[in-house]
C-alpha cells in the first residue's frame, strides 16, 4: 500500500499506522500528529517504508512521489531499472528529506495580543543582541509567564522562534546574493560563524553552501533576460515580510 502527501490522513484513519512511523507534507505534519497521536510523525522524512513486511510506503509532499515511484521500481523490478528511469526523467532523490523545503516560521494565528506585539517587534529586530530578553521586557510579564504564553501561542520557545526568523533570513540571503557565508551569518544576527553553520545544518538539513547551490541557481535563472515578464523586468522576489506572512 502506498500513499503520498495528504493521503496519509486517509491511511491514518484505517488504524494501519498505529504505533508506526509516518510522514506527510511538512505543513500538515503538526495536524496529523495532533489528530492521530498513536502515529510517530516525522515531517523531515521525504519517504517512509513501514508496516508488516514493509508493505506500507509513504511519500511526503510535492515531488516526493517521484521518490516513491523509484523505490517501487527498485523493489519490484530492480535497482538498475530504477536508476535508468531516474536518469531518463531527470529525477533527483530527496536524500536530504523535506527540511530544505520547510518554512521554519509559519503564520500561526493567536488571540494573545501581548505575544502578537512581541512577534511584530522581533520580526524587525531579530538580528539584535538578546532579542528574547527584549521581548520579555516589552511584554511586561515575568520571564516565566512570558515564555509559557509564547509557547502556547506559537508552538515554539522564544529562542527557537528567534532562531527560526534568523535562519529564514539567512536562507533568503543565500538564495539571492553572493555574500560570503560569514557575512550572511552576521546579517542574520550570528557573531559566531561556526555556530551558525552547525545550527543551519541541523535545522535546514544541509550546509549554507549546499543550500546556496540548490536554490541560488534558480534565482540566477529567474534573473536572466529570457525569464523577463510584462515590461521586460524579471519577476519580483518576495519581501521578507511576505515570506513571513
Amino acid at each position: 500500500m502506498a500513499c503520498t502527501c495528504t493521503a496519509a490522513i486517509m491511511l491514518a484513519q484505517t488504524d494501519l499506522l498505529d504505533g508506526m512511523e509516518a510522514t506527510i507534507h511538512w505543513n500538515y505534519a503538526p495536524s496529523l500528529a495532533r489528530h492521530y497521536p498513536r502515529l510517530r510523525v516525522d515531517p523531515d522524512r521525504a519517504s517512509v517504508v513501514t508496516g508488516q513486511e514493509r508493505r506500507i510506503i509513504m511519500a511526503g509532499g510535492g515531488t516526493s512521489h517521484l521518490d516513491l515511484i523509484l523505490y517501487l521500481i527498485a523493489r519490484f523490478v530492480g535497482l538498475t531499472e530504477a536508476l535508468e528511469v531516474a536518469k531518463a526523467y531527470l529525477i533527483t532523490w530527496h536524500d536530504a528529506g523535506q527540511r530544505p523545503f520547510t518554512l521554519l516560521v509559519t503564520g500561526k494565528q493567536t488571540s494573545d495580543r501581548v505575544i502578537v506585539r512581541c512577534q511584530e517587534w522581533v520580526a524587525d529586530h531579530y538580528a539584535e543582541a538578546a532579542p528574547v530578553t527584549a521581548m520579555a521586557r516589552l511584554s511586561g510579564l515575568s520571564e516565566r509567564t512570558f515564555t509559557r504564553r509564547f509557547v502556547k501561542a506559537t508552538g515554539m520557545s522564544p529562542l527557537d522562534y528567534v532562531h527560526a526568523l534568523r535562519l529564514e533570513e539567512a536562507k533568503q540571503i543565500l538564495e539571492t546574493s553572493d555574500l560570503p557565508v560569514e557575512a550572511v551569518a552576521l546579517e542574520a544576527g550570528y557573531q559566531n560563524n561556526g555556530f551558525f553553520g552547525r545550527l543551519f545544518r541541523r535545522r535546514v538539513g544541509m550546509t549554507p553552501a549546499q543550500y546556496r547551490r540548490r536554490w541560488g541557481n534558480l534565482h540566477t535563472l529567474l534573473r536572466r533576460p529570457e525569464a523577463a515578464v510584462g515590461d521586460g523586468r524579471p519577476p519580483p522576489l518576495p519581501t521578507r515580510r511576505q515570506l513571513r506572512a
